[in-house]
């Protein structure tokens, strides 16, 4: 992998993350175009680091939070419901993991990214008619934003963007909302990172690491996405999320058309595999 390309994939995962378009999404689109698709034990690896890159900016600008999270953990609301927000998406991984894994490969991808669009467009529907809003998330809200956050274990389904539309189904206001959301993605980064970095030091994938290469794209995902973050926090009362989900969705038309003239490196969408992966997943 060169400079140029782990700077593209830093900088994906950057604003993938926090803006509500889907980050593992377009990492799997940018490996495709790229021509890094062959899923090798470097890639993998650099996804879990690129993802430890969007954690920096978190602690940052929410360093007020972690602080007081830190001072008084016993007592601190927010470390439960962040505790609480993070089981759902366990629950999913575990179930679901056979047909998880088999969606990395991308044949779902533009699917997914219609999902997204749609319920970028529920949510902005719901906010704009339901004027009395919370400022405060609740356990409701954690709930059903840790539900949302499960679904975004598949690539393309942006998971700010499905947390977001949670916590606006409950009653959050658009800002508090983002906030939860931004937060709940530092315990989901750090349980993965333990959970994949253990296994990728248990199969000895670390010695497949080209160690420049990994920095810059650390450096350029912890840098956009501390842009992303000031962005959604500044103007996402101010700005429709419309326009996300019309992106989301015309990228997921896009993926479609791809696979249906069985464009180079893009994965084909295998429909009739779809009942038995997820029979499969349950069993």
């Amino acid at each position: 992998m060169s400079l140029l390309q782990a700077a593209i994939l830093g900088l994906v995962q950057g604003l993938g993350e926090f803006l509500p378009i889907s980050s593992s999404g377009h990492l799997l689109l940018g490996r495709i175009f790229m021509g890094l698709n062959d899923n090798t034990a470097a890639y993998k690896m650099m996804d879990i680091l690129l993802h430890v890159g969007t954690l920096i900016p978190v602690l940052i600008v929410f360093w007020k939070d972690w602080w007081a999270i830190l001072k008084n953990p016993f007592r601190s609301k927010t470390l439960l419901l962040l505790f609480i927000a993070s089981l759902p998406a366990l629950a999913v991984k575990v179930v679901f993991d056979d047909f998880i894994d088999a969606a990395d490969t991308g044949w779902l991808l533009g699917v997914c990214f219609l999902f997204t669009g749609f319920l970028l467009l529920m949510a902005e529907y719901v906010s704009s008619r339901q004027r009395e809003r919370k400022e405060q998330p609740g356990f409701l809200n954690a709930i059903v934003m840790g539900l949302m956050q499960g679904l975004a274990l598949l690539p393309g389904v942006s998971r700010s963007g499905s947390t977001l539309t949670g916590g606006l189904f409950t009653g959050l206001n658009r800002k508090s909302a983002a906030k939860f959301s931004f937060m709940m993605s530092a315990p989901a980064i750090v349980g993965s990172l333990l959970i994949e970095g253990y296994g990728a030091y248990k199969d000895g994938l670390f010695e497949y690491l080209a160690i420049v290469p990994t920095i810059v794209g650390i450096v350029f995902a912890a840098v956009s996405g501390y842009l992303a973050i000031r962005f959604m926090l500044r103007l996402i009362s101010r700005v429709t999320l419309n326009w996300f989900a019309l992106y989301v969705a015309l990228l997921g038309v896009f993926i479609l058309v791809m696979q249906f003239i069985a464009y180079p490196g893009v994965p084909a969408f295998e429909y009739p595999n779809m009942a038995s992966m997820a029979f499969g997943a349950l069993m």
